[in-house]
């Protein structure tokens, strides 16, 4: 049976699609191998022009390093023309353009790191090898300049421009100051001192380039070690200048003590200049100079300075290791002053590590000297109580120890805040024992018990009481006088006022009883039965004119005699010469009035004159010449 009519078209069509795929194959077979025929000769062409590729790839490197090598030797030749024209630069030196000549060592530095690092020619070592000669010639130009300057500017000090630079009170300070013109140690450190211009300040720029473009060279070592000789020489100088001299240990061992003395002032002075202007100015350079360089500048500082503040340092150590004597004590006081007033500069500027032996030392120096017036303050009141340098005075004046030790009280007040501290800076006292109310008692008592053994010393009685009398109104006057608001010297002062008087009364007793004896109406007249007064059975009292005659002649002789001595006699007080003279003067005159009225009564007038030979006011003008300290005649007791 045949197929369906409506299939033939179906069919139809799938053999048609079947042919056409077919004829689709048989092209796409021979695409492929067409294409892969060209693909074979594009290799093969590939392959034949590969070398011409390769040597032209070759012949563009060759031009880039031909370019490069122009460019590096263009460059070379450049530098080799900077090189000459800075050689010449650099054989000038730097003392006429400093600025070009820094500029000048740069482009060496600039030459020599590019060819160091384009080496690959002979000529451009030998060109790196002048490079590093002409630096070494460079650094060392720079070395001599920097020398030079720093020689030429650092010289010594004057010692009127040292003084310029002190506080007005201080400049014409040549000893001890002025208590009128400072109030202690508070004044002198917040005193304002100038520094001193070590070196002119336009030159101060130039130095420090030099030390930067020096530690650039990793030359600091070398420019330390010129900074250090330059600036501790004008130092020296400028200390010399002034008065400062080298004196070691034994020097000052064999030194009398005024000539001594005269150096501790100087030294305090000295100290204070030293410290205050010298160093913190060469502190201040030293910043200035070195600053923001990489360089040691407090060992620098140190080493600049050290041998000058020993000097200094081994002077006090030396004074503080002295025999121990009172005279000493106020100098060793302004020394201790004069470091306490430093200790702000000396922790400031020598506040670093290199600086701290300096430091240390001065530091131990302020308690030496401490505890040197703590010893030698307590040598004091053992001295005066055994005290026996000097005679007593034939005259009964004060005598030189009265003077010396209130003298010597006067001064430890004005010394007050200094003395009453010196415990807080030695080791080994205590405050109350340098109190200054109970040590003037002390002091004081020590003197009287010494005053009362001179006192035995006198043959005189009347003179020892009178010596007495004049050491204690003395002591009285100074106590008086002293700035203080202790109540407990109200007290000493009435007690010893009260002795004074005793002392005076206990002279006038021993001095005038026996002449007053010879005034007493006593045993003069006698009494005779032979005459009676009428209307009485009583004896009439009869004035002896032998007696009478002898009392005048013992009177006349007796005045005469306390005339001739005590007029040698001295009361140097005038106040308490009139007051003593006035009251022997009431005693006497009224006692030889009364006299004179008792006899007058029982003798005729011209007995009397004839047995009388002062009046009344011819004693008066006598007792006038009492007390002057006439030359005396015989020796001193």
């Amino acid at each position: 049976m045949g197929d369906p009519p409506a299939m033939e078209p179906l069919a139809m069509a799938a053999n048609n699609l079947r042919t056409s795929l077919l004829k689709s194959q048989a092209i796409t077979n021979s695409m492929v191998y067409t294409l892969s025929s060209f693909d074979n000769h594009l290799s093969a062409l590939e392959a034949s022009i590969r070398p011409t590729q390769v040597h032209t790839d070759g012949l563009r490197r060759a031009e880039r390093n031909i370019d490069r090598t122009l460019n590096l030797i263009d460059g070379i030749l450049r530098r080799f023309d900077l090189f000459h024209q800075v050689e010449v630069q650099i054989q000038k030196g730097p003392h006429e353009n400093l600025k070009n000549y820094f500029e000048a060592i740069g482009q060496l530095r600039r030459i020599k790191g590019f060819l160091s690092s384009n080496n690959g020619f002979k000529s451009t070592n030998d060109v790196v090898i002048r490079t590093n000669n002409a630096l070494d010639i460079a650094i060392m130009k720079m070395e001599e300049e920097f020398k030079e300057l720093l020689t030429s500017y650092s010289k010594p000090l004057e010692p009127e421009d040292l003084y310029n630079c002190l506080p007005n009170f201080l400049k014409s300070s040549s000893g001890p100051l002025d208590e009128e013109n400072i109030n202690g140690t508070k004044n002198l450190v917040n005193a304002a001192y100038t520094l001193p211009t070590l070196i002119p300040p336009q030159i101060l720029p130039q130095l420090h380039d030099l030390t930067e473009q020096l530690a650039q060279a990793e030359r600091q070592q070398q420019c330390l070690k010129i900074y250090r000789a330059a600036r501790s020489s004008a130092l020296e100088g400028s200390l010399k200048n002034l008065g400062v001299e080298k004196l070691g240990e034994d020097d000052l061992q064999k030194m009398e003590w005024e000539v001594l003395q005269g150096n501790i002032v100087n030294w305090i002075q000295y100290m204070r200049i030293a410290v205050k202007l010298l160093f913190v100015a060469e502190s201040k350079l030293c910043d200035q100079i070195f600053d923001d360089i990489d360089y040691n500048n407090d060992q620098c500082f140190a080493e600049v300075i050290s041998n000058s503040m020993a000097r200094f340092l081994n002077f006090g150590e030396a004074v503080s290791k002295s025999e121990r004597s009172p005279e000493k004590l106020f100098v060793l006081l302004d020394m201790c002053e004069i470091m306490w007033e430093l200790q702000v500069e000396i922790e400031t500027i020598f506040g670093g590590q290199a600086c701290s032996k300096i430091r240390e030392s001065a530091l131990r120096l302020k308690k030496c000297l401490a505890q040197a017036a703590c010893e030698t303050f307590n040598t004091l009141e053992p001295a005066i109580v055994k005290d026996t340098t000097n005679r007593t005075p034939c005259d009964g004046k004060v005598h030189p120890l009265t003077s010396y030790v209130m003298n010597y009280v006067k001064f430890l007040y004005s010394y007050k805040s200094t003395f009453e501290q010196l415990p807080q800076h030695s080791e080994s006292e205590s405050k109350e024992n340098f109190q200054l109310g109970p040590v003037t008692m002390r002091i004081t008592k020590a003197l009287e018990y010494n005053l009362d053994m001179k006192a035995k010393q006198y043959d005189d009685q009347a003179l020892g009481f009178l010596f007495k009398m004049n050491n204690m109104h003395y002591m009285v006057k100074s106590v008086s006088g002293l700035n203080t608001d202790d109540f407990s010297f109200h007290d000493w002062i009435h007690r010893h006022r009260r002795r004074v008087q005793q002392n005076a009364s206990q002279y006038k007793k021993a001095a005038w009883a026996k002449i007053l004896k010879t005034l007493s109406k006593q045993d003069l007249a006698t009494s005779s039965g032979d005459n009676k007064a009428e209307g009485s059975g009583e004896h009439q009292v009869i004035v002896s004119k032998a007696i009478v005659k002898r009392r005048f002649i013992l009177f006349n002789m007796y005045f005469e005699d306390l005339h001739q001595e005590q007029s040698q006699w001295c009361v140097s007080d005038s106040e308490l010469r009139e007051y003593l003279k006035l009251s022997i003067s009431e005693v006497l005159l009224t006692a030889y009035q009364s006299f004179l009225t008792y006899i007058g009564s029982q003798l005729k007038p011209k007995d009397l004159d004839k047995y009388m030979k002062y009046k009344p006011e011819d004693i008066e003008n006598k007792l006038a010449d009492f007390f002057q300290g006439k030359e005396p005649v015989g020796d001193e007791h």
